[in-house]
């Protein structure tokens, strides 16, 4: 018995393949319209971090410069995972008016201090122990990472472990001139 003729094998073949591309077109099509934060295209929250070593770090100094901004914590596996190469990125931007800002959340300062020694961090970090700065980005978990613009405004933000070719994209598209949006 035939359950369907060659015609109709055709047909849901050219039905399965539409789907397929659909589905396709849903994961890896065109996000342009897509914001993963309503900070994006805003002006970036300032705030003042009391970093590692001692130093005030303000947000609103830094302006004219292109910020990544890196919220992790020491027992976060896949911030262990960027470490490196938020260390060896920050190596090759440091002299290109490019700085690099962590920001430990959810975490005590002596985890913080160890995960630091072990993982490097030439760049600044700092404590947020009152939330306030990742309250101010609607930070909802870790790492999550804004790529701030010369002008003081958030271009971006990823979410998930950084890689040293997600960073130079997105370091590289925050320094270009921002297209208008009409």
């Amino acid at each position: 018995m035939k359950i369907f003729s060659a015609s109709g094998k055709i047909f849901v073949l050219i039905i399965i393949l539409g789907l397929v591309g659909l589905m396709g077109y849903a994961i890896f099509g065109n996000r342009v319209n897509v914001k993963t934060s309503p900070l994006i295209g805003k002006q970036a929250p300032d705030f003042t971090l009391r970093t590692f070593d001692g130093q005030e770090l303000n947000l609103s100094d830094l302006k004219g410069k292109t910020i990544l901004l890196n919220f992790w914590a020491s027992w976060c596996m896949p911030c262990r995972q960027e470490a490196g190469a938020l260390e060896s990125s920050w190596q090759r931007y440091k002299d290109k008016d490019v700085v690099f800002v962590g920001v430990n959340v959810w975490d005590e300062n002596s985890n913080a201090q160890r995960y630091m020694s072990q993982f490097g961090g030439g760049y600044p970090h700092g404590l947020d122990p009152n939330e306030e700065i990742q309250i101010d980005y609607g930070v909802g978990g870790v790492p999550e990472t804004f790529f701030i613009d010369s002008s003081g405004n958030v271009r971006d933000k990823f979410t998930g472990p950084l890689t040293e070719q997600i960073i130079d994209y997105f370091v590289l598209k925050t320094q270009q001139p921002q297209e208008n949006e009409s």
